[in-house]
Formats: C-alpha cells, sequence, structure tokens
C-alpha cells in the first residue's frame, strides 16, 4: 500500500503535523486502549493508584489488599496524579507505578538527585535510565513493588469501569470502538497490509499458543479477531514484572518481520508509541479526540505525522484504486490525498 501526504482542505480535527514523502506500507503497529477501543476508562484509576502511593506512601500486603487500601482513598483528589496519568499514556504501567514509587520517597526524604532526575525523565516519556548508581537491592525492591502496585491497578481497573463496560461491550460494541476503526484495519488488510495491536497491558499464551489476558478479552468482544492470517495478525503486550516499553516491542516486532522502519505505519493515543515511531522513522498517525487539548499539544511537539479525531477521517482523506493506477490528484476524487494499493 502507498501512502501519499494529503493535502488541504482538511477535515474539522485533522491536523498534518509533518509532512512526509511517499511510503509503502507493509505493516501497520496499533495502540488499542484510547485508539481503538474505548472500554479501559483508566485515567482516573491511574490517578488514583499513582496519586495514592505518592501521598501516602507504598501499601504492604498482597495486590487485592493493597487495591483495598487504595480504594479507602477514592474520594480523594490528587491533581498532580491525574496531569501525570494524562502525560504518561502509552508507557509501560511498571515505569506509571516507579513514578509513583519514586515519588513516594519524597515523603520520607529519600528522593536525592538521581531519583529526581528519574521521575523529570518518566515525565517526560523516559522508561530506561541505564546504570543510575542505585544498589542492587534498592532496584530490586522497587521493581517487586511496581509489579504489586501494577496487580493491585488492574483489580481497581476492573472494578470500577472495565468490567462494567466490557459487558456492555459485549451486547453493542459499535459504542465501545472508535469510530471507523473496523473499517479503517479491514482497509489495511484488503490492501495487504498487516495489523498488530501493540499494548501496554499484559498478554500471555495458553498452551496453544493463543494470547489471553484481560485485553485479549476486550480485542475480541469488540470484534477484532486476532490470529495469523486475520484482521490482527497478533498482539504484543507487556508483562507483570519487567518492562516493555513499546519502542522494544516494535523493534523486535520489525526485525522478526524482517520490516524497515519505511514499511510501517504506527497508530496511536499515546506519547510511547509516537515518539517511538517518531525516533525509528516510521509513519505515525495520532488518533486524538478535538477536546484533547494537552494530548495534541504532546503529539504535536513529537512531530507526528498526521492527527485524526476518530478513523472515519480516512474516508476523506484517503482513496484507494488497483495496483498500477495512477493515483488520482489530491483533492480531486477527495478532500485529502491518496491511498494507493
Amino acid at each position: 500500500m502507498l501512502l501519499t501526504c494529503p493535502s488541504e482542505p482538511f477535515p474539522r480535527g485533522v491536523e498534518l503535523v509533518t509532512p512526509f514523502e511517499v511510503r509503502e506500507i507493509v505493516a501497520a503497529f496499533h495502540d488499542i486502549d484510547g485508539t481503538h477501543s474505548r472500554i479501559r476508562d483508566w485515567i482516573p484509576v491511574m490517578t488514583l493508584v499513582t496519586g495514592s502511593v505518592a501521598a501516602y506512601g507504598m501499601f504492604r500486603g498482597t495486590p487485592a489488599e493493597i487495591a483495598g487500601e487504595i480504594r479507602r482513598h477514592r474520594a480523594e483528589s490528587f491533581p498532580e496524579a491525574r496531569r501525570f496519568a494524562v502525560e504518561s499514556a502509552g508507557l509501560s504501567a511498571l515505569t506509571q507505578m516507579e513514578w509513583a514509587l519514586r515519588m513516594a520517597r519524597r515523603l520520607d526524604g529519600k528522593s536525592g538527585d538521581v531519583n529526581e532526575r528519574i521521575i523529570d525523565g518518566i515525565w517526560s516519556g523516559e522508561e530506561t535510565f541505564g546504570d543510575t548508581g542505585e544498589s542492587p537491592d534498592d532496584l530490586r525492591i522497587l521493581g517487586e513493588q511496581a509489579s504489586l502496585l501494577f496487580k493491585a491497578y488492574e483489580i481497581l481497573l476492573l472494578e470500577m469501569c472495565r468490567d462494567e463496560n466490557l459487558s456492555a461491550a459485549r451486547k453493542d460494541p459499535r459504542n465501545w470502538r472508535i469510530p471507523g476503526s473496523l473499517t479503517f484495519l479491514r482497509t489495511l488488510k484488503a490492501h495487504g497490509v498487516e495489523n498488530y495491536f501493540i499494548t501496554g497491558a499484559v498478554v500471555e499464551y495458553d498452551g496453544s499458543g493463543v494470547p489471553s489476558g484481560t485485553m485479549c478479552e476486550e480485542i475480541r468482544a469488540l470484534g477484532y479477531q486476532v490470529g495469523k492470517g486475520k484482521l490482527l495478525e497478533d498482539i504484543c503486550g507487556s508483562a507483570w514484572n519487567e518492562k516493555s516499553p513499546k519502542i522494544d516491542i516494535m523493534k523486535n516486532l520489525m526485525r522478526r518481520k524482517k520490516l524497515s522502519p519505511e514499511q510501517v505505519l504506527v497508530v496511536g493515543d499515546g506519547r510511547s508509541e509516537i515518539a517511538a515511531g517518531r525516533a525509528l522513522g516510521c509513519l505515525t498517525v495520532s488518533r486524538l479526540d478535538i477536546c484533547a487539548e494537552r494530548a495534541r499539544e504532546i503529539h504535536r511537539r513529537l512531530k507526528t505525522n498526521l492527527i485524526v479525531p476518530d478513523f472515519r477521517a480516512f474516508d476523506r482523506l484517503f482513496s484507494s484504486g488497483s495496483s498500477g493506477r495512477k493515483p488520482p490528484q489530491a483533492g480531486k476524487n477527495l478532500r485529502m490525498g491518496t491511498v494507493v494499493a
């Protein structure tokens, strides 16, 4: 599939941030939550979890017990944690938990220069920090606590919004998919593009290699079929106890599929996948609501290629034709450019 840069006038909510040359796209890496699915209303939950720990310190116990302690603070407001949730969209959940745990070090005066540098780094989108000079024991404890907190977050997420929304999505998935999502994915596949879901949620595999986990349940409820030759070739995710930054997931997938970055389209609503796509040299599309002013500001700063409010925009952005045809002139058959098989 060849993609050409769209030209003005743009439909409402569409922005061309960084123009691009014609690309032959072979694979598309899609974030899921917030990009194609609205099932997880995760920002209030992330705010509660990270805000509680930053304010009161790490809670003791099992993930269920930690979730119970955090639940006691549901009526409280954590404005800084909410800002962090918005800024950190797309980061590994373990990185987000690490931010809260490092913030908690301020409570007893244990936050030194290195800790503060990492707090700032996470806020700006960094996930790995090399040799920080911190002791192996401190890093081990931090990792163990982040894993426990991640599991507590998942418990609260399911309880506070996800399970109810999943039930509703099973009855009528259309209300929980980003408009135009299925058509967009089907169009890409019909033009020879392999689609992959990439997520910060945990993805596990059963004995026969079928992906499982809470995010996989949501994907199936929304009607996205995953498997070789299906609408989505695969879903690549995170783990409970090991960071999986999206840039690493993308690099591994490109290496496995023998793809060059110029052949890859990256679609997402989070900082991490768009930053990764830009760093690798992929074409990037940011799916952001018109009212998401701060997120749009962040993605402009990342120099994403396109910002669209939903995937219906592609009905007007692009048209398709048979292989070998001369693409219609931008603005002639549609308002914004062409996609040619």
